[in-house]
């Protein structure tokens, strides 16, 4: 008898068959001729790496979420990436290290995790991204802001969103003008993260829950928070996000955030997170950040699968079929200004069933 699921996929695995997986490779394509028009280099590193490598390189990484294994030739664990930001981070500082800086590096390929989380049941996804390796300041920060608004908009996006977020918000109020005690000021980041008025005033947050309020449209949530910096402790950050905000200009809706953590383990003091009109959930993150050896950078990572479900399978375009005996220099300046052929490999082909549009009649195409 035979097994119904022999030839099941695992959890949040999926195979993208031909109409899906053109548009996924359109929007690929188009995301990273957005980045390369800017000047950022395409990298491409390795599936698989040294575990160590991955956990050291870049804090909250968390290697338990990778898939881990022995390698045979040198008896050390190795991990299935979960995240290719760690790597352009290793290749910076190492086979890229005296570069002039800044770097501009961008990159797109596979990565994979153990389990899913809650709101998306994906264990496989495309990612794509762009480092500018040297610098984390506004300027650095506006420039890959825009370019992230850029590359979804050329993989297919409309009705962008960037909600700006200020991940050392808490450390950094807590040492002057809202002292907390050290073991305080993870309990109230938790609960500023949650949006939760009632615990965050029970960890000894209180003067905290103003940051609750201080959300939303970039303008009014901006002007919110420079009330609450009342020694100007946050100036320079404010001046920071105008400055971003400025840049991008009408190219996207631009709300603040500037207490939300989720997402946000490693990035320094600022971050971004990108919606876009119809596509569910997140479709990237990004922000400044330090390298393993102290090397400011600011970057991001595109996940485009939703936006692709969102936008739906790309039409194949036209298609045309060559029959038995065609010319072969005519089929290659066909193929050559845009046409897609298929050839006869024998006779009685219907060529509508096989998809074409078009069939070659002597040097010209012409309609099915």
């Amino acid at each position: 008898m035979t097994d119904p699921t022999t030839d099941l996929l695992p959890v949040g695995l999926e195979d993208r068959l031909p109409a899906a997986a053109r548009a996924l490779t359109r929007a690929r394509r188009a995301a990273l001729d957005a980045m390369d028009a800017h000047g950022y280099d395409r990298v491409i590193p390795p599936l698989v790496e040294f575990e160590s490598s991955m956990a050291t390189r870049m804090s909250g990484v968390a290697t338990r979420r990778m898939f881990r294994f022995t390698d045979p030739d040198s008896l050390r664990t190795l991990a299935l990436r979960s995240d290719i930001t760690v790597q352009v981070g290793r290749i910076a500082a190492t086979s890229l290290a005296s570069a002039p800086r800044p770097l501009r590096l961008c990159y797109a390929g596979e990565v994979a995790t153990i389990a899913s989380d809650q709101l998306d049941p994906a264990r496989e996804r495309l990612q794509l991204g762009a480092e500018l390796i040297g610098s984390d300041s506004a300027a650095a920060a506006g420039e890959i802001v825009n370019l992230a608004i850029e590359a979804l908009a050329a993989a297919g996006a409309t009705g962008i969103s960037v909600d700006f977020t200020l991940p050392d918000l808490v450390d950094t109020l807590a040492e002057s003008v809202l002292p907390l005690p050290a073991e305080r000021v993870d309990d109230v980041r938790r609960e500023l993260d949650a949006k939760d008025a009632g615990a965050l005033k029970a960890v000894g947050g209180e003067a905290y829950l103003p940051l609750l309020y201080a959300a939303g449209p970039f303008e009014k949530a901006v002007e919110r928070l420079q009330a609450i910096d009342a020694g100007g402790v946050l100036a320079s950050r404010i001046d920071g996000l105008r400055e971003i905000a400025d840049r991008i200009g009408a190219s996207a809706r631009v709300t603040l955030d500037p207490a939300e953590r989720h997402g946000f383990q490693y990035q320094s003091w600022f971050g971004f997170t990108l919606y876009a009109e119809g596509a569910r959930g997140t479709l990237g993150r990004g922000g400044t950040y330090r390298l393993g050896g102290g090397e400011p950078a600011t970057g991001f990572s595109l996940y485009i699968d939703p936006l692709v479900d969102a936008l739906g399978p790309a039409p194949a375009g036209d298609l045309l079929y060559l029959p038995a005996g065609h010319d072969l220099e005519v089929a290659a300046r066909l193929r050559a200004i845009g046409w897609r052929t298929v050839a006869a490999l024998g006779d009685g082909e219907d060529a509508a069933m096989l998809g074409c549009t078009h069939r070659l009649d002597g040097s010209e195409p012409r309609p099915i």
